[in-house]
């Protein structure tokens, strides 16, 4: 039996784990991951560790070292199966049972798949895991000179971005419009089009895939080309499918948790299970920068911020999650810093000109600032968050001027 059971070795586990000690927690810890690894940095995976910019160690969250000094046990390799809330246990799919005293699950969530004809055949990727990222890696290796990447959120700009360095033709498709157009303004979306278009990516707005097409000599299960609705047939050796999660909480929901998107929990994380915890994209929480509104966030700052909350509250020090949402993407020698959320927004204003690639977009809701995109533009990243944090009612035409620092608006 562990103290505390920790399920999900990414960021929110491995965090959990560290702020347990930090806050003074002795008991034994156990941390239960699916993947063979310790735990790793997420984000680079369709970053600097797919363009190689990164080896893993580089981006390793703690180096083993660090886990044994902790004294924090990790099982790796296997995959929780069931929860049982009463005995207090879970069961791995190797059979073994493993007993908590409290149970954090930070599982995350796993790529969501087409389900289109085709969707399983070989060199079609997500980009979730080491593993993918090493797949997808060697068939770059291999001579992989035509991909097409499916979704227009970051993943999908992120993967299309680092693929052009290798000299692949990229043609990138979004159902919806505009890309980013769940997460962002138009202001943001029309430039970062452009930004792709110009470096080569053949960007398509408003279309729909209808099958992926295998079938290549002796190579019957790789794919080599993307049906589209109309007909239209693009050629393809890699496809990659960034088009969402799916929150892994599938054993907590069958023990008895509530939740629809994801497991629901508190202000201190805790789920309607006695002694269970659910930290980072799993976990579905009023949020005050939504309003109040249950979501899900799918980001670093939540998963970590969330798990200390989880131990403050394992330790008796409960404190209520209240941190600033915020977020980045690298794209080209693009650097995206997010603040707040645009969630509900009723106008933005952009400030600095995007032509220069270094501006912001001001989200607005009722005359509040609620959000930020800051593209190569810290100073208004670092600031900004203060008028998000106040709710700061400012003139339209002030926040656009970028001659007086957002600093000297609060």
């Amino acid at each position: 039996m562990a103290d505390v059971v920790i399920v999900g070795a990414g960021h929110g586990g491995a965090q959990a784990a560290i702020a347990l000690r930090q806050n003074g927690f002795a008991g034994s810890i156990e941390v239960i991951g699916r993947e063979p690894e310790y735990p790793y940095e997420r984000p680079p995976l369709s970053k600097e560790y797919l363009a190689r910019d990164k080896t893993f160690d580089r981006i390793m969250i703690r180096p083993a070292a660090f886990w044994a000094d902790k004294d924090v046990t990790f099982t790796l390799g296997r995959e929780v199966e069931t929860v049982d809330a009463e005995a207090k246990t879970v069961t791995t799919d190797d059979g073994a049972v493993h007993a908590y005293g409290s149970l954090i699950w930070a599982t995350g969530g796993d790529a969501r798949r087409l389900t289109l004809d085709g969707h399983d055949l070989g060199g079609v990727h997500a980009v979730r895991t080491r593993a993918d990222a090493d797949r997808l890696m060697s068939e770059l290796d291999a001579g992989a000179k035509r991909a097409v990447v499916i979704g227009g959120g970051y993943i999908g700009l992120e993967a299309a971005a680092v693929l052009t360095k290798f000299g692949v033709h990229v043609t990138l498709l979004e159902a919806l419009p505009r890309v980013l157009a769940r997460v962002a303004g138009e202001p943001l979306s029309e430039f970062y089009q452009a930004e792709h278009r110009a470096h080569g990516v053949d960007l398509r707005t408003e279309v729909a895939v209808s099958a992926l097409i295998g079938g290549n000599h002796d190579r019957s299960d790789k794919v080599v080309g993307v049906r589209l609705a109309d007909g239209h047939v693009l050629p393809a050796e890699i496809v990659i499918v960034g088009i969402g999660i799916i929150p892994a909480v599938a054993p907590l929901i069958a023990a008895g948790a509530t939740g629809i998107n994801g497991v629901n929990v508190d202000e201190f994380c805790r789920t309607s299970l006695p002694d269970v915890y659910a930290i980072g994209d799993c976990a579905a929480h009023a949020n005050a920068y939504a309003e109040g509104a249950t979501i899900r966030l799918e980001s670093v700052q939540n998963a970590n911020d969330q798990a200390t909350t989880a131990a403050k509250a394992i330790t008796g020090n409960p404190v209520p999650y209240k941190a600033v949402p915020w977020f980045w993407s690298n794209q080209y020698d693009l650097r995206l810093q997010t603040v707040g959320l645009s969630i509900g927004f009723d106008a933005t204003v952009t400030r600095g000109d995007p032509a220069t690639r270094s501006f912001s977009v001001i989200y607005l809701k009722q005359g509040r600032v609620i959000a930020l995109d800051c593209v190569n533009a810290v100073k208004d990243y670092v600031q900004g968050k203060k008028l998000v944090e106040a709710g700061a009612v400012i003139a339209p035409e002030r926040l656009a001027d970028a001659s007086v620092l957002l600093k000297e608006m609060i």
